[in-house]
């Protein structure tokens, strides 16, 4: 029996196995006793690649994006890489795509290149049905996931907070007399729902109307934020404000009231989210949010690093975002 299986009879992460061995103080008594009560049935011998595992002799962490393409993710991966090399670890990037059978497939090939941890980049990866695919890795490496939130053993959670991003637009809209104020989102993700709490929210405090055609799901990018004003427009909607869930729905948005003719941000302000390089290629450049994209990469490697290291960390760290005020609103 390795300790893998030991890990998986005892219920416990391989890094909890490991730091029993290595008799590391930071394990609860409890859980010593039911890690020492399954070596000892299993008559397990630790060998050197188990004691390793404390310092992570593979030095090898495994990072999954299901987009690479997006500069959301590409400046996360980015930062991980980069700090992860300064620490003397290579980095395995895997590129999954939206499928959940393509994310199963590409966390049970990291884990057959015995990687050291796990970093899922994106809010994406948590699934509205099973996320057994993940708990169950957690059991043999720790997960570390950004921007996005399981409660298992040995998966750990460095968040924006996201709901603070678009409630903040809100008020601000607000304080300078919007009133008729439009969300255009994409996906349900993790944050994408975060998302639209925060501006739920922040409507309702406002005692702002919250109509049912106010909150409209597009289709993803540039398209989706121009056929979101041609519905508004063709709807006869009263607006005075757009608030998108991420900078390219918001070009696209500009895009559309730029053909609708009107003013931006004089007829209608706008804003996008992720303060990405697109947010100032506009014309006016768009306000957005800045959701320090680079402290989530940064914060989700000194994670890892603490865990693989045996130290007892908080399972969870949040990020405040910033309004990052431009031309267009």
């Amino acid at each position: 029996m390795n300790i893998y299986e030991i890990a998986e009879k005892a219920g416990v992460s391989i890094a909890t196995v490991s730091r029993v061995i290595n008799n590391n103080p930071n394990v609860r008594r409890e859980t010593r006793e039911k890690v020492e009560r399954v070596l000892k049935e299993m008559n397990y011998t630790p060998n050197a690649i188990a004691r390793s595992l404390a310092v992570n002799a593979t030095k090898t962490i495994g990072v999954l994006t299901s987009d690479v393409r997006d500069s959301y993710y590409a400046n996360a991966i980015y930062t991980i890489e980069r700090e992860f090399g300064e620490l003397g670890y290579n980095v395995i990037l895997s590129n999954t795509g939206g499928a959940v059978k393509k994310k199963q497939e590409y966390i049970k090939i990291m884990l057959e290149k015995k990687v050291d941890g796990i970093i899922l980049v994106g809010s994406v990866f948590k699934e509205k049905g099973s996320n057994k695919h993940i708990t169950d890795a957690a059991l043999k490496v720790p997960v570390v996931m950004l921007n996005s939130v399981i409660s298992a053993e040995n998966i750990y959670s460095v968040v924006c907070d996201d709901a603070k991003g678009t409630g903040d637009i809100v008020k601000w809209l607000y304080e300078r007399g919007r009133r008729k104020i439009v969300y255009l989102y994409d996906v349900e993700s993790f944050s994408g729902l975060a998302k639209i709490r925060g501006f739920n929210r922040a409507m309702e405090e406002k005692r702002l109307d919250l109509k049912e055609n106010m909150l409209i799901q597009v289709c993803s990018g540039i398209e989706g934020g121009y056929e979101g004003i041609k519905y508004l427009e063709e709807s006869a909607t009263n607006y005075d404000a757009i608030v998108a869930s991420d900078d390219l729905i918001a070009a696209g948005a500009l895009k559309g009231l730029m053909k609708a003719g009107k003013r931006v941000p004089e007829d209608v302000s706008i804003f996008g989210y992720n303060n990405s390089q697109i947010s100032q290629c506009t014309t006016p450049e768009l306000s957005t949010v800045d959701n320090k994209v680079d402290i989530l990469a940064s914060e989700a490697v000194k994670m890892l690093y603490a865990v693989l290291k045996g130290e007892d960390i908080s399972p969870k760290k949040v990020v405040a975002p910033e309004l990052v005020i431009r031309g267009s609103s």
